[in-house]
């Protein structure tokens, strides 16, 4: 039993001292973010998340499922690594002390670069704790080897993963997400409850690792600059980019200060980052403000890190417990080994189902002359397929959809992608029309509503933006509202 049950045994540990870390990221990243929101509100600026938001961000439970995020990426990626190579350490390399140095030097290197950047304590845990353990955990519960060579049996166990992997891996492209979104959580009621339930707390965990470029609402002090001009100059330009101008406030993300002879400092956390002359800053903020969150940047490493562990941590836990459960079901009829053999047989099964009803009719060209029967096939996955193709040609969606009569369908996909298609009209019915999303019960339609809203470029949208913002109690919308207003050319002022 234990040859069935002991893989998974050693993720879950893994697992566990993964969420007790991000739990903890996640709850000190979320205090500071309500500290700054706070002082962001009194000043009378718009904060992102709003008020009805704010109060859930010193609660525990947000903290928690919101550590899912890391747990189910980071988690899963370093205890499947740390596993792969307990395994490997014991079953081919013998367990040879030379040898293992290897692996040591491997855990060592990732320590390092995810650290490189700047010392964070919390992002360090990770990879001390969940490696270590979880590669000690794998030598004492692997069950003995019971050949000296790693045989056909064992083969039989590895290959379904190896091949389930080559074989996604043709699907890997820019819109992969959003296809298994539609196709596997979207379709069904289950899967849209997981969907609302990542996009309900993923930005609690979002917040933890972004760079400052990335977070919505930066803050700056510019109580350096001495003359008027420069400091009127300068906070024009930053609440473009969403620097809101706070001097009282004393842990702001950019400060700015005069020096003689070389003109401008750039400053965090109290340290000189770079200088810059105004005559470099006014012309192109952007640039030198993206600079400088690169410079102050400790989690581009961990960022990336845990993208990759979300590909394949995730993916692969899953496989596990699958096999798990296969493999303790057949358990009943076979002996071990067999049970172990037709579980893999069934996991591999499974996989490759999933992959052909994932790829059916993806990428699929329809010409625009088959774009209006595309729109009225009874095949929802063939309708989204025209809606994706009127979007991206930016065509009129009132060409091939008579919006006017109908009720919007049922289909969730079906409704994110007309959202998005309308984003690309003009019409003034298509845009009386939109306004109708913003009412919709799926949280994903809402957030593409404003997104297309913003698209469009028409500024009546502005005061509606405004207010539905005030009484949202959605973080995921909140934030593509405001993405909206800044592409209408709304910006922050301390009266909102």
């Amino acid at each position: 039993m234990n040859r069935c049950f002991y893989a998974l045994k050693v993720l879950f540990l893994g697992l566990f001292i993964s969420q007790i870390i991000a739990t903890l990221q996640v709850y000190l990243s979320n205090v500071d973010l309500h500290r700054k929101l706070v002082v962001i509100k009194e000043a009378g600026y718009l904060a992102i998340p709003n008020e009805r938001v704010m109060p859930t961000l010193l609660d525990f439970g947000p903290a928690f499922l919101g550590g899912l995020f890391f747990t189910l990426s980071i988690g899963a990626g370093l205890s499947v690594f740390a596993l792969a190579a307990g395994w490997s350490w014991d079953r081919l390399l013998h367990r040879n002390k030379y040898l293992l140095i290897t692996f040591i030097i491997l855990w060592i290197g990732t320590l390092i670069s995810a650290n490189y950047h700047g010392f964070c304590p919390l992002v360090a845990l990770y990879f001390l704790f969940i490696p270590p353990m979880v590669f000690t955990a794998t030598l004492r519960w692997m069950p003995k080897q019971e050949e000296k060579r790693v045989g056909l049996n064992t083969m039989v166990h590895i290959l379904p993963v190896f091949l389930l992997a080559l074989l996604w891996t043709t699907q890997m492209n820019s819109d992969m997400f959003l296809d298994f979104r539609d196709k596997f959580l979207l379709s069904n009621p289950l899967g849209t409850r997981i969907s609302d339930f990542y996009y309900k707390y993923t930005l609690y965990a979002a917040e933890a690792f972004k760079s400052l470029d990335q977070k919505t609402l930066k803050t700056c002090n510019l109580q350096g600059i001495q003359k008027k001009p420069i400091l009127r100059a300068l906070e024009r330009e930053l609440l473009k980019h969403d620097y809101l101008v706070l001097d009282d406030f004393d842990k702001v993300d950019l400060k700015i200060g005069e020096k003689e002879g070389t003109g401008l400092v750039f400053e965090n956390s109290g340290r000189p980052v770079l200088s810059a002359t105004l005559k470099d800053f006014i012309p192109n903020p952007g640039q030198l403000l993206t600079a400088f969150s690169t410079k102050v940047d400790p989690f581009a490493f961990f960022r990336s890190f845990t993208f990759l562990c979300l590909l394949i941590g995730l993916p692969i836990t899953l496989y596990l417990i699958l096999y798990t459960l296969f493999c303790l079901g057949s358990s009943l009829i076979f002996d071990v080994k067999t049970s172990a053999i037709v579980a893999s047989v069934f996991c591999l099964f499974i996989g490759i189902s999933c992959f052909v009803f994932f790829s059916a009719e993806r990428g699929v060209k329809i010409e625009r002359k088959d774009l209006a029967a595309s729109m009225k096939s009874d095949n929802w996955q063939r309708r989204v397929a025209a809606l994706k193709i009127i979007h991206q040609k930016g065509l009129e969606v009132g060409d091939f959809y008579a919006y006017e009569r109908r009720l919007p369908r049922p289909n969730i996909p079906e409704r994110y992608w007309l959202v998005k298609a309308l984003g690309a009209g003009k019409r003034s019915e298509s845009y009386d029309y939109l306004l109708t999303f913003l009412d919709d019960p799926q949280p994903n339609v809402v957030s593409m509503t404003f997104s297309a809203l913003g698209q469009r470029g028409d500024r009546r949208a502005v005061e509606k933006i405004l207010k539905r913002i005030e009484i949202s109690n959605d973080w995921f919308n909140q934030w593509y509202a405001y993405q909206a207003l800044k592409v209408l050319g709304w910006k922050q002022t301390k009266s909102n």
